[in-house]
């Protein structure tokens, strides 16, 4: 049984309908239940799962403020990849450059953002799986703080790093869907002006022309801020990987031996279920000290600032020949250890038609003034945009 196929969906869509009222419209990723339909996680291993009894909460919120939501967002499958490469659901087209990987997992909402089928989509980010689409297809995405936005009708059903976000173009549209799907968002907070903030950006090893664009990015905001190295970012994405690992084992491991999972999955999920006791007790010291030290960098400042990817997402032909894509998620992943809210935009990569992406960080529970930090960065970029236009 293959999943439904929507045609001219660019593959980011596998299913459309019509649920709520006239709003926005909403693409919800395929680890989310809508009460009627299956959840199949992109995985023909779910392909006969039995139609949700109820929605997930973020489902509920949005048709309970009149948004409309009108299909069911691919991804990769299980949600335990950074590709967004699915053989089975199909591979979501890269709006920005078709050649390229879209990201994984929630690779469907990011596509169905960039390409223009809905305003917003909902997706999930374990180690990056919101931010890291994202910014591979030129769109927003926002990671919150861990549990401000309900897990209930998520999967996998328990995760210490999972959070429910939302993409978009603009982020006006992020502010809105906050508001609807998180019970006490001021978006009021989310759209102040923010053109004095301190904000401290963080040195990493990507590449030059990635750092550049993220600086002139900074250099157009008026804020102020030094550089600095954040300690432990290594560690934690380490720690992050012990315990994704260990999580996406204990909702899936069972399904592995039958012959369903993509080669992949089965690979690395079998691998995950050698994941020792003393292996996740050191990941959770580890957690312990970086988000420690992501409090004290936040201390006397607003956000942190660094880019989301190191470097351009590599081409699809390069990922099947074997070229590793673990580090693209070295930047992102450590904040879902840390539990931080976490956001990423597209900003101009001077002499090519692609975007990098900046990533902002913000204090646990300050979401509303980081949305109001990308706000800002949003309005200075479309000042300085057409200087980019080559």
């Amino acid at each position: 049984m293959s999943p439904t196929t929507v045609p001219g969906s660019h593959n980011a869509l596998v299913a459309r309908f019509h649920l709520g009222g006239s709003g926005p419209s909403v693409a919800i990723k395929d680890c989310l239940d809508i009460q009627g339909m299956p959840t199949r996680g992109g995985s023909a291993a779910l392909a006969d799962a039995a139609p949700a009894s109820s929605h997930a909460d973020v489902v509920r919120h949005l048709l309970n403020a009149d948004w409309q939501i009108i299909a069911k967002a691919n991804m990769h499958e299980l949600a335990y990849g950074m590709t967004g490469i699915n053989d089975w659901s199909g591979t979501p087209v890269n709006p920005q450059d078709p050649a390229r990987m879209p990201g994984g997992s929630s690779s469907g909402s990011a596509v169905a953002v960039g390409a223009g089928l809905v305003d917003v989509a909902i997706g999930s980010d374990t180690g990056g799986s919101i931010r890291l689409p994202a910014a591979c297809c030129g769109v927003i995405g926002f990671k919150p703080t861990y549990g401000r936005v309900s897990r209930v009708g998520a999967y996998p059903q328990r995760s210490t790093l999972d959070c429910v976000g939302p993409f978009a173009r603009k982020m006006s549209l992020i502010a809105k869907v906050m508001a609807a799907i998180t019970p006490g968002f001021d978006r009021t907070r989310a759209s102040t002006a923010q053109a004095s903030a301190r904000v401290r950006l963080v040195r990493t090893n990507s590449d030059a022309s990635i750092i550049n664009a993220i600086q002139e990015a900074f250099n157009s905001t008026g804020w102020q801020g030094e550089t600095i190295t954040l300690e432990g970012m290594q560690e934690a994405f380490d720690a992050g990987m012990v315990l994704i690992n260990a999580e996406t084992y204990a909702a899936f491991g069972q399904l592995t031996g039958q012959g369903k999972l993509g080669a992949d999955i089965e690979k690395r999920l079998s691998a995950a279920g050698s994941t020792s006791e003393a292996a996740i007790a050191n990941a959770e010291v580890v957690r312990a000290m970086f988000s420690a030290t992501v409090d004290a960098a936040l201390q006397d400042a607003d956000a942190l600032l660094l880019p989301s990817l190191p470097q351009l997402p590599p081409t699809l032909e390069a990922i099947r020949n074997g070229t590793s894509v673990l580090t693209l998620s070295s930047l992102v992943r450590p904040f879902n250890l840390s539990g931080h809210p976490a956001l990423s935009i597209p900003v101009p990569l001077p002499g090519t038609a692609l975007f990098a992406s900046l990533q902002l960080v913000g204090r646990k529970g300050d979401d509303e003034k980081l949305c109001a930090l990308g706000l800002h960065l949003e309005q200075m970029l479309q000042q300085t945009l057409p200087l980019h236009a080559d």
